[in-house]
């Protein structure tokens, strides 16, 4: 899962990016709203962190702008500001959620990891695709209740497929959802990393659609 975090505070980005990375999501970093809004406006982002109060242009203005450009992704906002007439401000721009400041990073995590689901269609925290289990909350993987160890790619390949299960994603979505914007991208390393993730989970359950890409089906629907 890809993440765009807008934050202008230097040492609270640095935070979130860390906290956000080690929880197995990649992340791309804005500094002031109009690098925010050109980066949410041109890369296909599973969820955004906003910050309200951001230098250039502000976030409701950023926000307000992505949906007007039928940009859907979950945002969720950070606010530093008290009054409920700027949380109902951010809501009304298209916000999905919002973080009052000071927080607890886990508390961030938890509202991601929500808006996550809500968007994929998901109720639960634990994803399941037949003898499959993702606990998203602990970043867990596991076969017939059996703990399989993935890399950090492999891991965020998995969880990108999962949350989209029954979906043909594309080696092109799946490249542009696992690497950031820096990230030297090539899309026929996809193939090696599904691979290895099948290997490791030892069932036939993600197929390959010829021509279009890849598929994580239930038992009943793999072929």
């Amino acid at each position: 899962m890809r993440l765009l975090v807008v934050e202008d505070d230097p040492d609270l980005n640095r935070q979130l990016v860390t906290a956000l990375t080690e929880a197995g999501y990649v992340v791309d970093t804005a500094l002031d709203g109009e690098e925010g809004h050109f980066l949410g406006d041109t890369e296909p982002y599973d969820a955004v962190i906003l910050d309200l109060g951001l230098p250039v242009k502000d976030g409701v203005s950023v926000l307000e702008d992505w949906r007007r450009n039928e940009r859907s992704m979950p945002v969720l906002i950070l606010t530093a500001r008290d009054r409920w007439s700027d949380k109902v401000a951010g809501f009304d721009a298209g916000a999905d959620d919002y973080v009052a400041k000071p927080f607890h990073m886990e508390e961030v995590l938890a509202r991601v990891r929500a808006l996550l689901r809500r968007s994929a269609g998901h109720s639960t925290s634990e994803l399941e695709c037949g003898p499959i289990m993702i606990d998203t909350k602990g970043a867990r993987v596991t076969v017939d209740g059996n703990a399989i160890k993935l890399t950090s790619l492999e891991y965020r390949l998995l969880s990108y497929l999962m949350h989209h299960k029954g979906r043909v994603i594309s080696r092109t979505e799946l490249v542009e959802h696992l690497y950031d914007q820096d990230f030297d991208r090539d899309s026929n390393t996809i193939e090696v990393f599904v691979g290895r993730v099948r290997k490791k989970l030892g069932t036939p359950l993600i197929q390959t659609v010829r021509g279009l890409g890849y598929c994580l089906a239930e038992p009943d629907d793999a072929q």
